[in-house]
């Protein structure tokens, strides 16, 4: 049997959501990162917990590219297909190239699976002539775990739940991946139930003597470790490195982190994995509602502490009155927003860019608040740890973007050190600044911020609440001349934190030309990777790429009049587009994509060359 070296290799895995489909991309990925190779994730799965077995709408996916190369995305279309019955082939038939491997298990094209994935009563989907084109490989696998776990004292239902691991087998020996990993978890998560973890254990190893038996196969293929810096990496998803950003920023701010939060698709990661640090003595709060969730937040920041909210989609609908009373007592608190499609309830579980109006606009009156995006996985550590900087540093609310497609999504990601991380450092009020006897809550320094003031200190009694407050003695007022003074001051505060950030690099090409493509979020891997390979066919197009969205950085005019054409692609209706155009009269072209998936890089390439070739 040939090994075969590959570059690179996406493998989409396809099934019912409930046949572990999430698992065994998830422990394929982790035997992936063991192997060294640098890769990027998709998972692809209805809103429903347990959906419909056997439709289409039902259909599970998780898609992972990995090479010796560099990664930025999971992937256009895949070379491996994995399809655990007549759904999963029907829906994801279209995403394999032409030459690719097909997997699947003959036992899930029965009559009742294809009734139930809509084909006609006398379909052989599996004998379908257009199936020439792909290297087609039919197992029974249903079958063979049954057959290998029958001496246990199993249901048929609970042997069935195994076949998931007989896939992940094969698959690992396909690859050349290591099981190690994949047995420690399986012991682990099964230590109390012995059966379960042996039946998982034996499927495993099923799978893989499978491929290493049989003669099924006439190649087995092999990724070499990619070139990465030196350094300790772990796998991390967006929703993990953010949870793991909060820690680090109060661990370096010296500030205890407090996260109210209310349970919502797809954020509550971040608090399941928050809800882990209590050594670092994070205090997690699962709220009875959203609204409940950002005032318990507000109330913990009053009180000293760093105050964070997380939600998603309609979860920041409800939180935008307190978003404005944080704003007017000028506190710190951190809003993680994890967008996804909307409105109302939309696709929970599908992604989407278009809270961005919401987090600049969507509250009531003139309250500005800073805006960063996270553009990958392991950036949502680097970002919400800055946002949480910004809002200690400048008193103020902070809006983080993340989406689904980055929260789900998983990539390496390299440790920093404690050194490396930029220091945050809080201004508390002390008995001191009531040194005349009066203390005057809203005295501001250079950068018009105010100090903390935590309550608990003799003499620094001050007034609280929505209404607004005088200059600089808290107090209330109604005076109009204040209110217009108090309004511009928050709004310049705002504005001065451009000055404190870094101005906008390219992310690749020359700093004038033809083309800029302008991208913020998690937009980021695919424009770089369609930009990556235009580049290297001679094509005259540059990309830069937003982390501050409110302020922008102070050179990003200049940037942007460097080009002839600007383009601007977002998951959602031309939002950036919006506020570009707006702010600076410069004729952007927007591109919108809203079907709940990731642009693909053939999509960047053709929208680039068609706006070059007209």
């Amino acid at each position: 049997m040939k090994t075969k070296d590959l570059d690179k290799v996406v493998i989409r895995f396809a099934g019912d959501s409930g046949d572990g489909i999430q698992l065994i991309g998830s422990e394929f990925t982790n035997a992936t990162a063991l192997s060294m190779n640098d890769l990027g994730t998709f998972p692809d799965f209805p809103a429903e917990i347990r959906a419909p077995a056997g439709t289409i709408p039902g259909v599970s996916g998780f898609q992972i590219q990995f090479g010796s190369v560099e990664i930025h995305t999971p992937g256009d279309d895949c070379d491996v297909l994995v399809v655990m019955n007549a759904a999963a082939l029907k829906k994801n038939i279209s995403y394999l190239k032409k030459g690719g491997i097909i997997l699947a298990n003959e036992d899930g094209f029965d009559t009742k699976n294809l009734r139930l994935a809509n084909y006609p009563d006398d379909a052989k989907p599996l004998e379908d002539p257009k199936l020439a084109d792909f290297q087609l490989h039919t197992l029974p696998i249903t079958k063979l775990t049954r057959d290998g776990l029958k001496d246990l004292k199993l249901g048929t239902k609970e042997a069935d739940r195994s076949k998931n691991m007989f896939v992940l087998g094969l698959v690992c020996w396909m690859f050349h991946r290591p099981l190690k990993g994949i047995e420690e978890y399986t012991e682990k998560k099964f230590a109390r139930n012995p059966e379960i973890k042996e039946a998982n254990l034996r499927a495993l190893h099923f799978g893989y003597n499978y491929g290493e038996t049989t003669e099924m196969f006439a190649n087995r293929y092999e990724v070499k470790p990619a070139k990465m810096a030196s350094g300790t990496y772990r796998g991390v998803t967006g929703n993990l490195a953010t949870a793991l950003g909060l820690v680090a920023a109060s661990a370096k701010s010296k500030i205890q982190l407090f996260y109210g939060t209310y349970p919502i698709t797809p954020a509550s990661d971040i608090l399941h994995e928050l809800a882990k640090h209590k050594n670092f003595g994070v205090i997690t709060f699962q709220a009875e509602d959203e609204i409940a969730a950002i005032s318990s937040a507000i109330g913990a920041s009053y009180g000293g502490l760093l105050g964070v909210t997380g939600s998603s989609g309609p979860g920041l609908d409800l939180k935008s009155e307190a978003m404005g009373l944080a704003l007017m007592l000028e506190i710190p608190l951190v809003v993680v927003d994890v967008q996804r499609a909307g409105p109302s309830t939309g696709m929970p579980t599908k992604t989407e860019q278009a809270d961005l109006l919401m987090a600049m606009y969507g509250r009531h009156g003139e309250a500005p608040m800073p805006i960063l995006a996270a553009n990958s996985p392991s950036d949502c550590f680097h970002t919400v740890y800055e946002a949480a900087k910004i809002a200690v540093e400048f008193m103020t609310p902070v809006y983080f973007l993340s989406d689904g497609y980055i929260a789900n999504g998983s990539e390496p990601w390299k440790y920093p050190t404690a050194a490396e991380l930029a220091e945050i450092k809080p201004n508390w009020a002390t008995a001191e600044d009531n040194s005349t006897g009066k203390y005057m809550p809203y005295l501001r320094d250079e950068k018009l911020v105010r100090k903390w003031a935590v309550p608990g200190i003799a003499g620094l009694e001050n007034r609280i609440g929505g209404i607004e407050k005088e200059d600089p003695t808290g107090n209330i007022s109604y005076d109009a001349l204040n209110h217009e003074k108090m309004t511009h001051t928050r709004a310049k505060k705002v504005e001065n934190i451009a000055d404190y950030i870094p101005e906008l690099k390219l992310e690749s090409g020359t700093s004038t030309g033809k083309l800029l493509i302008l991208g913020w979020g998690s937009t980021y891997g695919i424009i770089k990777t369609a930009v990556n390979e235009l580049r290297a066919e001679d094509v005259e197009v540059s990309q830069a790429h937003l982390r501050h969205l409110n302020p922008f950085p102070r050179n990003l005019e200049s940037v942007l009049k460097g080009f002839d054409k600007v383009l601007i692609p977002e998951m959602n209706m031309g939002q950036l587009n919006l506020l570009i155009r707006n702010k600076f009269l410069i004729n952007t072209v927007s591109y919108s994509k809203m079907q709940g998936m990731p642009f693909t890089v053939k999509e960047i390439r053709e929208k680039a060359l068609h706006i070059l070739n007209s």
